[in-house]
């Protein structure tokens, strides 16, 4: 094969590959990428990190509730979300070491939760410029707070983007597709497609409409 040759096969290769890709998406077999709208990016990625952080504050709360059990002292009822509840740990631990390790998760979660509400104040500012109805509309919901509202918000942005209620239910993780074959189901697949946001949101929302509720 001359150099000439060579060259003419990649012209002919370049020009093959955009027709099979347009040839893909005309028979529905390459969907198309979501395009996350730039000006509720930021705000998205904001809310995100909050929930990494609060997932973090979790597990320094546990660290305490386990420390107190490595030591072998009776279980403590503090309200870790209560700040002078908080005060009462100073005293609980006789060992100065084990004491300044609960006070370092301490100090942590005071610090915590005085720039989350900050955080979390701002956010629900930004949706109501970027979705003001939407955000009306999910405050009127049964079981539906702050944080889940932003996050249902923020993580579906464009609900016009689902072609039907199932796509939207499979994009939330809402619905599990069975694995089946020659009349035989082999279970579940493609449990981790989706928004992972989305599926924490809508179950959570799920259990507090339930909670209390006899019409549910």
């Amino acid at each position: 094969m001359t150099a000439r040759d060579g060259g003419n096969a990649d012209i002919a290769g370049a020009i093959y590959l955009p027709f099979k890709i347009a040839n893909l998406i005309r028979g529905g077999n390459f969907p198309l990428a979501y395009v996350y709208p730039k000006d509720m990016r930021a705000t998205r990625d904001l809310l995100r990190r909050r929930m990494k952080i609060v997932r973090h504050g979790a597990d320094l709360k546990a660290h305490v509730v386990n420390t107190t059990s490595q030591y072998n002292l009776p279980p403590n009822k503090v309200n870790l979300k209560n700040a002078s509840a908080r005060e009462h740990l100073k005293s609980t631990f006789p060992e100065v070491s084990v004491q300044k390790n609960i006070d370092l998760d301490m100090v942590i979660l005071d610090c915590y939760a005085e720039q989350l509400s900050k955080v979390e104040w701002y956010i629900e500012t930004q949706a109501r410029q970027h979705k003001p109805i939407h955000l009306h509309l999910l405050k009127s919901i049964s079981g539906i707070g702050r944080i889940l509202y932003l996050t249902i918000i923020y993580e579906i942005g464009n609900i016009n983007r689902f072609e039907s209620v199932q796509n939207f239910a499979s994009y939330a993780r809402l619905v599990k597709c069975k694995a089946e074959s020659a009349g035989k189901s082999y279970g579940t697949q493609g449990n981790k497609i989706g928004n992972a946001h989305l599926k924490w949101a809508f179950s959570e929302a799920a259990v507090l409409y339930l909670r209390g509720n006899k019409k549910a």
